[in-house]
């Protein structure tokens, strides 16, 4: 790829030392000429930053919403998901490393300009897109000119992420998102800055600027990870910080984690540890709690918060039976927050 075809990058400037501070994320990456920074896809060429991953996707599928995961937006409908190559965390149990850990030069990435993406929304009847696989943050550029294009077609967006952003620069990044599942990972500094080489505090910024200055839809996941993040303590921590800063309708996913990339001497999680974090979430009174990555009917479905009623049944990501009217209980009533 020549100079000529890549995408001159937002959120950066020059340095005393004539290298480039990049502000996309809190990691303020600072690069000399010829640098990538920590995320592989922003490079400093010629004293430019560049966003080499704008419009070279790792690839393209037509997923259920359910897998984002999203439960209360748009329940039962299909969504399409891509990524790009690089990460701007280090997750040592990384699901997605392939591509989260591949720079461009390694991974079958092809171009697709943003009119492209749409055109392939169009073609499978998708009424959404999903940033997604490794995190969308990373190719913002690339975010901003879809989503525009995609908010003027009607076809929502959808950023799966683990809002590692800098408070200036989301402001941009989501300025046309209508959604977002965001990875709560733990409720510790410790876990975020040895598991993950980041830090938790951005990341509850990012969750509170969500709920209080946008009007985007967004549900959170916990990959529970056996004797690092599913202590009863941490989360009941977790739970009381949820319900007093993003309120009791936010919903909950917390996922079983299977051994990979740098973490494959640890279990699988048991399905007790997913069961109880539920309980421990519901009692705290979030009134969405899901469990995810494991066959459990129970911990999939809707229930209404008034009433009890199965609202909505899945199995796995399919949905199977939906009792919402207008988006309220169809049995008493209740408003169900979400977007349906």
């Amino acid at each position: 790829m020549i100079k000529e075809e890549l995408k001159i990058a937002q959120w950066w400037e020059k340095t005393d030392n004539n290298k480039i501070l990049c502000t996309l994320c809190p990691r303020y990456c600072t690069l000399g000429v010829g640098q990538a920074g920590f995320c592989f896809i922003r490079q400093n060429i010629g004293g430019t930053l560049y966003s080499i991953g704008y419009g070279r996707p790792t690839g393209f599928a037509v997923d259920p919403i359910e897998k984002k995961p999203l439960n209360h937006f748009y329940p039962g409908t299909s969504i399409l998901s891509f990524g790009t190559a690089g990460c701007n965390l280090g997750c040592k149990f990384c699901q997605n490393w392939s591509i989260s850990k591949a720079k461009l030069d390694d991974e079958n990435s092809f171009h697709a300009s943003p009119e492209d993406v749409i055109a392939l929304a169009k073609k499978y009847r998708t009424p959404s897109i999903a940033y997604t696989y490794n995190d969308p943050t990373i190719f913002g550029e690339y975010v901003i000119d879809i989503s525009q294009l995609a908010r003027q077609e009607g076809i929502k967006s959808v950023m799966v992420t683990a809002g590692y952003i800098d408070r200036h620069a989301r402001k941009d990044v989501y300025k046309y998102i209508d959604a977002a599942n965001v990875d709560l990972k733990a409720f510790s500094e410790e876990f975020y800055h040895k598991v993950t080489y980041s830090h938790l505090d951005p990341v509850l910024d990012t969750l509170i600027w969500l709920k209080n200055e946008t009007g985007i839809w967004f549900e959170l996941t916990t990959l529970l990870i056996p004797g690092e993040n599913d202590s009863a303590e941490e989360l009941q921590r977790m739970c009381d910080w949820i319900l007093k800063n993003l309120g009791d309708s936010v919903p909950l996913h917390f996922t079983a984690f299977h051994p990979d990339f740098k973490m494959i001497d640890k279990e699988r999680t048991p399905a007790s540890t997913l069961n109880i974090a539920r309980s421990i979430a519901m009692t705290t009174g979030i009134k969405f709690c899901y469990v995810g990555n494991v066959h459990n009917m129970e911990g999939q479905a809707t229930y209404c918060p008034t009433c009890n009623r199965r609202l909505i049944s899945r199995d796995w990501h399919s949905v199977e039976s939906y009792d919402l009217v207008d988006g309220n209980c169809s049995h008493c009533g209740t408003k169900i927050a979400g977007v349906f």
